[in-house]
């Protein structure tokens, strides 16, 4: 069994990675632990649990900015903003539910994936919201990139690159991120009945128009019910936030670019809670098949929803450019039907978020890089880890 190292400062985390660097024994990085289970099982001897680095350090709400320490729990940090009036614009999702880990969810965890909810559409990934950030590299040195103010971009780019590496390159200590006002209320505008063909068509309307849309998904019949209670059909969702008179007249504008097609109107906390399901994935929540996560144009998510083997299901978000999807959890779980459909649509990419020990076995869970990405990952990780110290094996070093 590993050992768990627990660093309480960003000194005792260059004293591990040194340590681990001088003896050539990996360590594994987990905040919460909360998406673990997503990549194959690392081969360390060491666990390096970030929980207890944790806190907010600095809150300016009049500034927007927020600096903080990786192992903050999701929840405290949604709880301050909500004090303030504020909000983490890339809707973070938490999967834990999905995944059935337990443990809680940190803001490491967010940064480490880059993973972010519908908002994304409109606002950004994780790493569009970053300033800053103190890091400490698989070489055990210290180090920081950018700074806490929004026109500090000084080593903005080394933030962003560190966002999203799964800690395979640095371990970050304090973070810095913008924050943005939380809407005063929110509206969804759905389309009952659509096929997935022409949702994603209506979806494109919607996002070219001057409605300001701030979330575009479809769920089909079979996936529905999970985040409209009661609904049966096909729902086309289209999410409308700000203030009150704007979102109404919004709404109006949706109502006329849409003239002819049946709409119904989902008000403030019936609309948050549609989000929510969509954003944590809660369709697929207690079943029992694989879940693919899979980025594409989103003109390509018809297409991806065609090449699910028989049994499978999909929720499309982004509109239509982030394709959930549950397999049956047998054989390679649609892995190599989806990512040549990934192929055929033009590139993008199919993670394997859910599925058994014996599929994960052989089925990769990251997809394959293009060639130009994949040699700068390897740049990056010649300088920031070369010896593989970090998280080896959870994403490919091949």
């Amino acid at each position: 069994m590993s050992n768990v190292l627990t660093p309480e400062s960003a000194a005792d985390v260059v004293d591990y990675v040194a340590s681990a660097v001088a003896t050539a024994e990996p360590l594994e990085i987990i905040g919460g632990g909360t998406k673990r289970a997503i990549s194959p099982p690392t081969q360390t001897g060491y666990v390096m649990d970030l929980s207890r680095l944790a806190g907010i350090v600095g809150y300016e709400p009049e500034e927007l900015i927020l600096t903080l320490k990786p192992g903050t729990p999701m929840a405290e940090i949604g709880d301050t903003l909500s004090a303030a009036g504020q909000m983490l614009a890339f809707e973070p999702p938490d999967l834990v539910p999905l995944l059935g880990a337990g443990g809680v969810a940190t803001f490491g965890g967010a940064f480490g994936t880059n993973f972010a909810g519908p908002r994304r559409l409109t606002a950004g990934a994780v790493r569009d919201h970053m300033l800053g950030l103190h890091a400490v590299s698989g070489r055990g040195e210290s180090f920081k990139a950018g700074g806490k103010v929004v026109k500090n971009v000084t080593g903005y780019d080394l933030a962003r690159a560190l966002c999203g590496s799964w800690g395979t390159l640095a371990i970050a200590t304090e973070m810095t991120v913008k924050v943005l006002p939380r809407p005063e209320t929110e509206t969804t505008v759905a389309l009952p009945g659509l096929a997935v063909e022409a949702a994603v068509h209506a979806m494109s309307r919607a996002m070219g128009s001057a409605a300001d849309v701030s979330g575009a998904a479809h769920l089909a019949a079979d996936v529905v019910g999970a985040a409209i209670p009661g609904a049966t059909v096909p729902h086309t969702v289209l999410r409308l936030e700000g203030f009150g008179p704007s979102v109404a007249a919004r709404a109006e504008a949706l109502r006329r670019l849409f003239a002819g097609q049946e709409i119904v109107a989902v008000e403030r906390e019936p609309s948050q809670a549609l989000w929510r399901a969509i954003r944590d994935v809660t369709p697929f929540v207690g079943t029992a098949g694989a879940v693919w996560r899979i980025s594409v144009a989103p003109t390509e998510g018809p297409r991806i929803a065609a090449a699910m083997p028989p049994g499978s299901r999909a929720m499309l978000d982004w509109a239509g450019g982030l394709v959930w999807v549950e397999t049956p959890a047998t054989g390679d779980a649609g892995a190599s039907l989806l990512r040549d459909a990934v192929a055929k649509a033009g590139g993008g990419h199919a993670t394997l978020i859910r599925a058994p020990a014996e599929i994960r076995t052989g089925t990769s869970t990251f997809h394959n890089s293009a060639v130009n990405v994949k040699a700068l990952s390897e740049r990056l990780r010649a300088a920031f880890d070369p010896h593989a110290i970090l998280n080896p094996g959870r994403l490919a070093r091949t």
